[in-house]
């Protein structure tokens, strides 16, 4: 049996995102009113450019996040 490997690869990446999903938003979960900007977010969690913009798009995607007028990221469900 031969594996394909670039479908290995697509199921890890897809386990570390949404690795990544879950740990974010139980520190959102965790400090309801926390407000990082895109930085902050890089440089709390280590992350690179493109992971970070892909991992912010998908937490504002399935309504979680929001985008504040000052670039800052905050918990959809908690309003202004």
């Amino acid at each position: 049996m031969v594996l394909d490997q670039s479908a290995t690869n697509q199921c890890v990446d897809q386990s570390a995102i949404d690795d990544w999903l879950q740990l974010i938003q139980a520190e959102y979960r965790e400090i309801p009113r926390l407000h990082l900007t895109k930085p902050q977010v890089q440089r709390l969690w280590g992350l690179d450019t493109v992971t970070c913009d892909a991992l912010l798009s998908a937490l504002e995607d399935m309504k979680f996040l929001r985008k504040t007028q000052n670039n800052g990221y905050v918990r959809r469900d908690l309003g202004r």
